[in-house]
C-alpha cells in the first residue's frame, strides 16, 4: 500500500491541507466528497486513490460526465501509468477495458452495474468527476443511479466545484455508502480580482470601507449618473453619448486592446451564443488585432495543420479551415458546440501551450475541459434559458470565472465584466459577492431504470432504492419547512376572519355567492378556451407542407403564409415577405383552414435565398383572401343563468348594505389569498410526499399495459428494454417489437432511428423531409407507436416519451448514402458541431439497438452504423502517450 506521506512526496510542492484531509480518509477506506474551486487541485485526491488502488492490486474508475473530458483524462492517464494500465470506454471508444484504470463517462458505469458487468469484479473506488452535474436536467440522474447501485464496499471519490450544500450533500451520500468525509476548499489556489470595464478604463469592482468589501462608489455614481443622462437624453430624442469617453459599452476588440496593455492575456472571453464567438473572431481579424509573434504564428500553423492533416482537403475547405486556421495563428480563436471537435481540441491545446491569447467561448467552456486562463471576460450577464432571457445567477458566475488564474504562473486572476446598459452595477458587484450554488436533484424513474430495478431486485428493494435518493432525501427535509409555513397561514387567516364579521349577517356567505358567480363564468371562459385550443392544436397537426394559410395580424384578418414543415403541431411557414419562422397555438383565435395549396420546390433547402424567392412569389400570385377574424364561440347559456341568478342573490343580500362593506371586502379579498396560498402549500407538501417510489409505480403501469412487465416479471420485451438507454428508449422497443426495420436499408434505418434521439436546437428546426417511400412510410408506422405510447402515459399520469423530430432524416440519409460534407452542410446550414455530435447520438443508439436485435436486425443496424461513421463523424479523439 502507499502511504499518504509517500504518495505527497511525489509531488514538488506541498500538499494544501484540504487534499491531506481528503487523502487520509481515502486511506482509512471511507468515501470522501471534496468541494473546491476550478484548478484548486481536487484531481490530486484521485490520483491518490488510483495509486492505491494499483498498490492492493485491484481497480479504480474515473468517471466523468462528457466524452471529451474523458478523452483528456485517459491521455493524462497513459502518460503517468503506462498505455497497460489505463482503459477507456465511452459510447465512442473502447480501449482496454480490463485495465486497472478504467476512464469512462458516467452513463457507462451505470449500465455496468445493471448488467452486472465481470468487469466490475475487483473494483476497490470510484472517482465521479464533476459530481455537481447530477443536477443537469436531462442525464442528472445517471450520478445519483450511481451512487445508490455501487456496492457498499467500494469508496467513491466526489469531486465538486464549490457548492452551498456540501455538508447536506455530504450527509446524504454517508446515508447511502457509510461514513463519508465532506472536505470543503473555499479558497482559491490564485486569488482572484474583480474589475468592472467603463469604455476602455478598468475599475475594481469592489473596495474596502470600514473593514468591509462594497460596490465601488465611484462606479456607482458615474452609473446611476449615466442612467440620468441616458433617460433626459430619451426624453430630448438625444442618442448613446460617451460623456468624455468614460460610460459606453466597449467593442469587443477595444476590450481586447485593454487586456493586452494591462498584462492580463491570455483570455476567455464569455459570449452566450455560438454566432456571436464566431463574428466576434471575425471582427478582431477585420480590425487588425494581432496577438501573436511571428514565430508564434509558426508554432500554430504547423499544430494545427498537422492535428487536421488526415481530413480531405475539400472538407477542410467545407468546414472553413483557413478562415479558422488564419485567426488562430493571430492568436485568437473561438470554442463552442457548433465546431467540429478536432477544432476545439486544437484550440484547448493551443490555449494551455500560450499560443491563442484569447478564446471566445459560450459557457459550456466552464464545465469538466481543463483550460485555466489569467482572465476571464463576460460580456453580458443576461443568458437565454431555454425560453426566456434570464441573469446568471451566483453559482453560475462563480463557475464562469472559476477559469481565472494559473496556478503556479500567475499571481492573480482576473474577471471582468464589461459595463452592462440593462444592469445596475451595484447589482453586478452583488453578483460578484455572492457564492451561494445549492446543489439538487433532477433524479426520476425512467422506463429504463424501471426494467432494471424490476430485473435486479425485489419490490420492496426497489422501492428502498428510490426512496434512498437524493431528491427524495431533499424532499423530505423540505416539508418540515412547508408544514411550519402552513402552520403560520393558518393562524394568519383566523386573525382575517375575525375581520370580516358583519353585524347585518354572514358575510362570508355574501361574498361566495359573488365569488362562485365570478368562478362559474371563468370556469366556462377557460372551457370555450381550451375547446379552442383544442381545435387550433388538432388544425395545426393536419397541415401539409404546402397548404396556404392565413396567419392573424390584425382585427380585420390576416397575411397568407405557405406551410414548409409541421412537428409538435408549430408548423414553420413562409410569407410573401419571404419572413421565415415557427408558430404556435397562441397564434391564431380559431382553427386556420388550408385556403388552398402550392407546389413546394422539389430541391434546394427551405432556408436559402433562392428557395424563399420562389415560394414568395408563387404566394404572391395567389388569389386568395384571408378571413376575416371569428367572434370565438359563444358562452354557455346554463352557466350564463346560473350565474346571474348568484348575483341578484348577492345584491339582495342584508350584507351588501352594510356600512363597512368595503372594508369587510378588502379582508375578504385578502383570505381568499392566503387560502389558495394554503392550498397552494398543501400541493407542495403532496407532491414531496408522493414520494418517487409512486411516481415508479406509474411507470411501472404504464410498462405494464404495454406487456414489458407482468407482475414482477420482465417479459421478452422488458429484458431487451433493459439495454435501451435514453429518453426514446420505450419507442425503440415498441419499434423493435413491430419489426419496424426489418424491411428498411441501412441509411433509411439511420434516418428513421434519428427522429427518436435528434432534438432540434435551431429556433428555426430543420424541416423533416423523408426522401424515400418507405422511410416516410415507417415513420408514420412510428409516429402511431407514439400516440399509443402516449395514451398510455396519459392513462397512468406519466410524461416520459418525447415526441419524435425528422429534422435530421434528410441530412444523415445524404451522408449515409455518400454526399459530401460540403453539400450535407449548405443544404442544411447545420453547425459541423452540431452534425458531428446527431451523428455521434445517433451511432451510440444504433449500437445499442444492435446488442438487443435479433441477428438479420442487428446485421441491418450494424450496416447503418457503418454508413454514419466515415469521414469527420469517424473521428474519436484519443490520443494516447507515454510509455
Amino acid at each position: 500500500m502507499t502511504s499518504p506521506q509517500a504518495f505527497a512526496a511525489r509531488y514538488d510542492f506541498p500538499l494544501d491541507a484540504f487534499q491531506e484531509e481528503a487523502i487520509e480518509a481515502l486511506d482509512l477506506g471511507i468515501s470522501v466528497l471534496v468541494a473546491a474551486p476550478t484548478g484548486a487541485g481536487k484531481t490530486v485526491v484521485a490520483e491518490f486513490a488510483i495509486v492505491r488502488a494499483l498498490a492492493s492490486g485491484r481497480k479504480c474508475f474515473y468517471t466523468t460526465p462528457l466524452k471529451a473530458l474523458s478523452n483528456q483524462k485517459f491521455g493524462d492517464f497513459v502518460a503517468a501509468y503506462g498505455p497497460d494500465r489505463v482503459g477507456l470506454l465511452t459510447g465512442d471508444n473502447t480501449i482496454n477495458g480490463e485495465a486497472a484504470i478504467v476512464v469512462m463517462t458516467t452513463e457507462v458505469l451505470r449500465n455496468m452495474l445493471y448488467e452486472r458487468s465481470d468487469t466490475l469484479t475487483g473494483l476497490q473506488s470510484v472517482v465521479m468527476d464533476e459530481v455537481h452535474y447530477l443536477q443537469d436536467p436531462y442525464r442528472g440522474a445517471v450520478w445519483e443511479e450511481v451512487l445508490i447501485h455501487l456496492p457498499a464496499s467500494v469508496a467513491v471519490v466526489c469531486l465538486s466545484a464549490t457548492i452551498s450544500n456540501a455538508e447536506e450533500f455530504g450527509e446524504w451520500i454517508g446515508t447511502l455508502r457509510g461514513t463519508t468525509r465532506v472536505v470543503i476548499e473555499e479558497r482559491r489556489p490564485v486569488p482572484l480580482e474583480h474589475h468592472y470595464l467603463l469604455g476602455r478604463r478598468l475599475h475594481p469592482m469592489h473596495v474596502e470601507q470600514d473593514g468591509l468589501l462594497v460596490a465601488n462608489p465611484y462606479v456607482v455614481a458615474m452609473d446611476q449618473q449615466e442612467v440620468r443622462i441616458r433617460s433626459a437624453g430619451r426624453r430630448r430624442g438625444g442618442g448613446n453619448q460617451r460623456h468624455g469617453g468614460r460610460v459606453y459599452v466597449p467593442r469587443r476588440e477595444d476590450v481586447v486592446e485593454t487586456l493586452e496593455a494591462n498584462g492580463m492575456l491570455p483570455a476567455i472571453y464569455f459570449v452566450f451564443s455560438r454566432a456571436g464567438c464566431d463574428k466576434s473572431v471575425r471582427w478582431l481579424r477585420e480590425s487588425g488585432v494581432r496577438l501573436t509573434t511571428r514565430e508564434e504564428a509558426q508554432r500554430i500553423r504547423d499544430r494545427a495543420e498537422a492535428r487536421s492533416a488526415w481530413i480531405d482537403d475539400a472538407d477542410l475547405a467545407a468546414l472553413g479551415f483557413p478562415s479558422f486556421l488564419d485567426a488562430l495563428t493571430a492568436g485568437i480563436a473561438s470554442h463552442h458546440a457548433g465546431m467540429l471537435p478536432v477544432f476545439k481540441e486544437t484550440v484547448e491545446e493551443l490555449f494551455e501551450a500560450g499560443l491563442v491569447k484569447v478564446v471566445f467561448a459560450t459557457e459550456t467552456l466552464s464545465l469538466g475541459i481543463n483550460m485555466p486562463a489569467k482572465t476571464v471576460v463576460i460580456e453580458d450577464l443576461w443568458k437565454f434559458q431555454g425560453e426566456r432571457h434570464e441573469l446568471v445567477t451566483p453559482g453560475e458566475y462563480t463557475q464562469l470565472t472559476g477559469r481565472a488564474g494559473r496556478r503556479g504562473i500567475d499571481a492573480l486572476g482576473h474577471a471582468v465584466v464589461v459595463y452592462q446598459r440593462q444592469v445596475p452595477f451595484e447589482r453586478v458587484a452583488g453578483l460578484a459577492a455572492t457564492r451561494t450554488y445549492d446543489l439538487s436533484s433532477s433524479f426520476r424513474p425512467s422506463y429504463n431504470m424501471a426494467v432494471n430495478l424490476v430485473r435486479n431486485y425485489t419490490p420492496e428493494q426497489a422501492h428502498q432504492m428510490l426512496n434512498s435518493s437524493f431528491a427524495q432525501f431533499l424532499a423530505d427535509r423540505g416539508v418540515v419547512a412547508l408544514e411550519r409555513a402552513k402552520q403560520r397561514d393558518r393562524e394568519a387567516l383566523e386573525g382575517y376572519r375575525e375581520n370580516l364579521s358583519c353585524h347585518l349577517g354572514d358575510f362570508e356567505e355574501y361574498w361566495g355567492l359573488r365569488n362562485e358567480a365570478k368562478r362559474l363564468r371563468e370556469a366556462d371562459r377557460r372551457d370555450r378556451e381550451a375547446a379552442n385550443s383544442d381545435g387550433i392544436r388538432s388544425a395545426l397537426t393536419g397541415l401539409k407542407p404546402g397548404d396556404v394559410i392565413a396567419v392573424p395580424t390584425s382585427k380585420k384578418g390576416g397575411t397568407l403564409a405557405v406551410v414548409l414543415a409541421v412537428r409538435e403541431a408549430r408548423p414553420t411557414v413562409l410569407t410573401d415577405d419571404r419572413s421565415f419562422f415557427r408558430l404556435a397555438t397562441h397564434d391564431f383565435h380559431e382553427p386556420p383552414k388550408a385556403l388552398t395549396r402550392i407546389q413546394l420546390p422539389r430541391s434546394g433547402s427551405t432556408r436559402s435565398a433562392r428557395f424563399r424567392r420562389d415560394v414568395a412569389a408563387t404566394l404572391t400570385s395567389l388569389h386568395v383572401r384571408p378571413p376575416r377574424k371569428a367572434t370565438g364561440p359563444a358562452s354557455d347559456p346554463t352557466v350564463e343563468r346560473e350565474a346571474t341568478r348568484l348575483e341578484a342573490e348577492a345584491r339582495a343580500h342584508p350584507c351588501r348594505a352594510c356600512p363597512e362593506r368595503q372594508a369587510h371586502e378588502r379582508w375578504a379579498e385578502r383570505t381568499d389569498k392566503l387560502v389558495q396560498q394554503i392550498k397552494g402549500v398543501d400541493r407542495r407538501i403532496k407532491l414531496r410526499t408522493e414520494t418517487l417510489a409512486r411516481r415508479f409505480d406509474r411507470v411501472l403501469g404504464v410498462l405494464g399495459q404495454l406487456g414489458y412487465v407482468d407482475g414482477w416479471h420482465l417479459t421478452d420485451k422488458g429484458r431487451r428494454l433493459t439495454r435501451i438507454y435514453g429518453e426514446g428508449d420505450l419507442l425503440v422497443g415498441e419499434a423493435l417489437a413491430a419489426g419496424m426495420l426489418d424491411d428498411l436499408r441501412p441509411s433509411e434505418v439511420a434516418a428513421l432511428v434519428s427522429t427518436v434521439v435528434y432534438e432540434a436546437r435551431e429556433r428555426t428546426p430543420l424541416p423533416g423531409v423523408l426522401p424515400t417511400a418507405p422511410l416516410a412510410d415507417a415513420y408514420e408506422r412510428l409516429q402511431r407507436l407514439w400516440r399509443q405510447i402516449r395514451r398510455a402515459e396519459d392513462a397512468h399520469e406519466v410524461q416520459i416519451c418525447r415526441e419524435l423530430e425528422p429534422g435530421f432524416a434528410g441530412p444523415v440519409f445524404a451522408w449515409t448514402e455518400g454526399e459530401t460534407l460540403e453539400d450535407v452542410l449548405e443544404e442544411t446550414e447545420m453547425a459541423p458541431g452540431d452534425f458531428v455530435r446527431n451523428c455521434k447520438q445517433l451511432m451510440d443508439l444504433l449500437r445499442q439497438i444492435e446488442e438487443v436485435a435479433e441477428p438479420d436486425t442487428a446485421a441491418r443496424v450494424r450496416a447503418a452504423r457503418d454508413a454514419v461513421s466515415h469521414g469527420v463523424v469517424g473521428y474519436t479523439g484519443v490520443t494516447m502517450t507515454g510509455g
